[in-house]
């Protein structure tokens, strides 16, 4: 009778651990949500030319926008003063002005909500002992990793405000984006660890390191389409599955550009060709694991998992080609670059889970 009580005791104390625990899984996925939806933006902001907006960085004051027709002309001021309105948007009027920086300062409006949403549960938690120990510390870190991509984000736009300069620097550009895809990758992973799923270890089969290799390959793809964007190499050789009529681009083509090392970043056609070339190995690499699992142990929650990245890996793929035969409009942009985070979202659930 002691023993049983004793057991039942610590089986209630479980439960309200147990909530909080969800509670702080909930707020996690938030964060994760709310990184997709900072992304979303961003793109947007770069597909309709408008990063370059908001000339200075100012993480408090910048909050207000300017709310009276003077304070309007100022900021105009500033921008005609750039080389992007030189050389792209001579002429350009005060009412299309505005159009452009409200994207800019919604996406710097949006990574301050995000630092609140991270700040203000975190207190929360911590002062209730939810939050303590190796996962505080985890915690403490994705925050710091997020208050480095605020400054990283203003680095890469100061590097469009130089002169002779119409759009930020490609490879603060990927930069930016990867780090980001890093933050969204750290917080899945934490939220899904916190998921209670010893019910469901029967169900699991042996995935070995490739989960994990699934996710490495994904975030490196995230960072070569970054490259992709910022040099606008998705608006040149708009055909598929051949370049310039070839399904390997010659070598003189390939690295034009001196010191040879520049053609990964500088040269549109290598850079568009690395990421066709990534693309193909994720594919083939998350077919042949949803393959080799599916003969281990085909009824296994492993094994659906397996498949269901496959299936994404080939959807991104296909949305990618789209987007590159249609010369990357808006609307195929955004998905594209939206689904990516849906890729590494699920790739990294997908690595976790194989862990636990």
């Amino acid at each position: 009778m002691a023993v049983a009580a004793s057991t039942e005791g610590v089986s209630l104390a479980r439960v309200p651990q147990s909530r909080s625990l969800s509670a702080v899984r909930t707020w996690i996925y938030c964060l994760a949500a709310l990184v997709v939806l900072m992304v979303a933006v961003g793109g947007a902001t770069r597909l309709t030319g408008s990063g370059l907006s908001i000339t200075e960085w100012k993480p408090v004051t910048g909050a207000i926008p300017p709310l009276t027709e003077q304070a309007w002309m100022a900021e105009f001021e500033k921008y005609r003063q750039i080389s992007q309105y030189e050389l792209v948007n001579k002429g350009m009027t005060l009412s299309e002005f505005k159009f452009i920086y409200a994207w800019e300062w919604g996406h710097r409006q949006l990574g301050r909500l995000i630092g609140l949403v991270f700040f203000l549960p975190l207190v929360w938690f911590w002062a209730r002992g939810v939050i303590k120990g190796r996962l505080a510390l985890t915690v403490l870190g994705i925050g710091a990793l997020g208050g480095l991509q605020g400054a990283i984000g203003w680095i890469m736009v100061a590097s469009g405000l130089e002169p002779g300069m119409t759009a930020v620097a490609p490879i603060k550009l990927a930069l930016h984006l990867t780090v980001a895809s890093i933050i969204l990758a750290c917080l899945v992973w934490v939220a899904a660890g916190l998921k209670d799923r010893s019910d469901a270890v029967r169900q699991e089969a042996p995935a070995g390191y490739a989960p994990r290799i699934l996710v490495g390959l994904i975030l490196f793809q995230i960072a070569l389409g970054g490259l992709v964007a910022g040099s606008k190499a998705g608006l040149t050789y708009n055909t598929w599955p051949l370049m310039d009529g070839a399904l390997v681009p010659p070598a003189s083509a390939l690295f034009v550009v001196r010191p040879w090392i520049e053609n990964f970043v500088d040269n549109v056609i290598l850079v568009q060709f690395n990421h066709r070339l990534v693309a193909y190995a994720i594919v083939a690499f998350a077919v042949w694991h949803a393959w080799t699992i599916h003969r281990q142990a085909k009824s296994s929650r492993t094994a659906g998992r397996a498949t269901g990245m496959a299936g994404l890996a080939l959807a991104q793929m296909a949305l990618g080609i789209v987007t590159l035969l249609l010369a990357v409009p808006l609307w195929a942009g955004l998905a594209h670059q939206v689904f990516a985070m849906a890729v590494l979202a699920m790739a990294v659930v997908h690595a976790r889970v194989s862990t636990i």
